[in-house]
């Protein structure tokens, strides 16, 4: 699987987070990060154009794949905000407790293994109070769906990056201690109904 996930995968994914719809949750949420953000998940750099340079004091995006940060890394010349990079695990952050003002995650909780348990992470390294921006895809209110989620899941987890379909972005939140805000939760107008399903919104730290 190496070649896959240091070659393929990485250009799957880089293609499936450029649709139009994609583009706009993007545009919603990113530009409301503010101060010293971190960015879970940061994958080839495709949020970095949208951090807004009045609000933003600095960028620093994790990932634990080299090839999506090597992508990311030439996006971050064109950024308007200051960014550097740190390949590490949102598992096991290596940053001090109360160190970011913000924090911003887009399609990266479906391929953590223990989501509120890297969360509870996220909120160490943030401040009281803070805000997390989010966009997630996840398990569908209808049964159908649901049932198609849980039987191509096991699948596409090895294909797709670890990714899960069938994961509930809210309760994992809420497990972390999150307070929720400004939540949505709909199907996407691009994509099949079994992974199109978008939880978004803002998660605000203990």
């Amino acid at each position: 699987m190496g070649f896959w996930s240091n070659r393929v995968l990485p250009i799957l994914i880089e293609k499936a987070c450029r649709n139009g719809a994609i583009k706009e949750e993007r545009e919603r949420w990113v530009p409301r990060a503010h101060g010293r953000v971190l960015e879970i998940g940061v994958g080839s750099g495709l949020n970095l154009a949208f951090y807004d340079p009045a609000k933003v004091t600095g960028v620093l995006g994790i990932d634990p794949s080299h090839s999506l940060l090597q992508r990311a890394r030439e996006r971050a010349r064109d950024a308007r905000v200051a960014i550097t990079f740190e390949e590490c695990s949102v598992a096991q952050l290596p940053f001090d407790g109360r160190s970011f003002d913000s924090a911003v995650v887009t399609y990266t909780l479906c391929s953590v293994d223990d989501p509120a348990r890297a969360l509870r992470e996220v909120a160490r390294v943030l401040k009281p109070n803070a805000e997390l921006f989010f966009v997630e895809h996840g398990l569908a209110p209808d049964d159908r769906t649901r049932r198609w989620q849980r039987r191509l899941t096991p699948t596409w987890k090895v294909v797709g990056g670890g990714c899960r379909l069938d994961r509930d972005p809210f309760a994992a939140l809420a497990a972390a201690g999150f307070a929720l805000e400004e939540t949505r939760a709909a199907y996407a107008e691009e994509g099949a109904s079994w992974l199109s399903f978008t939880y978004e919104g803002v998660a605000r730290a203990p």
